[in-house]
């Protein structure tokens, strides 16, 4: 299952991660089989705008969404933007569903499955915003691969983001944490972002337009804090 390159310990081709857990509740059941069908990504083809949404809009991804919170926020807040979400997790997609139908949101799509893929089928700066919020931190040295915030991911979110398009990640993991900062400062990568910080604290609050997602919540009630990165597409 795993697909690293030979010798290359950060490209990663595949996302790592549940794909069930407790049983679905009816409604959510319902959800999964009615209305993920009809707003789910195409399985094949190029992604853009107009593809999904008839015509051409700024463009969001958000790899791996969780419970939907912040993806369903974000597409309240800018009702003419688009967005794709993508998460490996039924459970957390059929969550994103009921906020989905609850919102009335017809400006998102959803993948249940691997984001990798799917980001490989947008075309090249067709990107406004990509999102990266509390992904796996895989704390292991020997799992340091199975990270998103790596080399081979973050060459294609650099690929696929417009000139000025935003990169947004958070976690509340410490190695997490100084990891991703340490990728993102590798000179392959200067190139391609800039780091958006105001004052050496900027990091530690979250900007406006920012939700935090439940797994945020959870990090404050376990005494732990998030993280907040944003990088601008040179």
């Amino acid at each position: 299952m795993n697909q690293q390159k030979q010798g290359d310990p950060t490209t990663l081709n595949r996302l790592y991660g549940r794909s069930s857990g407790h049983r679905l509740r009816k409604a959510q059941q319902e959800l999964v089989d009615h209305l993920l069908p009809q707003i789910s990504v195409p399985e094949e083809g190029e992604i853009s705008a107009e593809r999904l949404f008839g015509e051409d809009r700024p463009l969001h991804f958000e790899i791996g969404f969780g419970g939907g919170e912040h993806l369903a926020y974000r597409a309240d807040l800018l009702p003419d933007h688009g967005f794709i979400g993508c998460e490996p997790f039924l459970n957390g997609t059929a969550q994103a569903l009921t906020h989905i139908r609850k919102g009335l949101l017809a400006n998102v799509r959803l993948h249940m499955g691997d984001a990798l893929g799917v980001l490989k089928r947008v075309p090249d700066g067709a990107l406004s915003f990509v999102y990266l919020l509390h992904p796996d931190p895989w704390p292991k040295n020997r799992h340091a691969k199975r990270r998103m915030m790596n080399d081979g991911p973050l060459d294609l979110i650099a690929a696929k983001l417009k000139p000025g398009g935003e990169f947004r990640m958070a976690t509340d993991h410490p190695v997490y944490l100084e990891w991703a900062l340490m990728v993102m400062q590798r000179e392959r990568h200067r190139d391609h972002f800039e780091w958006l910080i105001e004052g050496p604290d900027g990091f530690l609050e979250k900007p406006g337009g920012w939700i935090d997602t439940r797994y945020a919540a959870k990090a404050r009630r376990e005494g732990r804090r998030p993280y907040y990165l944003r990088y601008r597409r040179r």
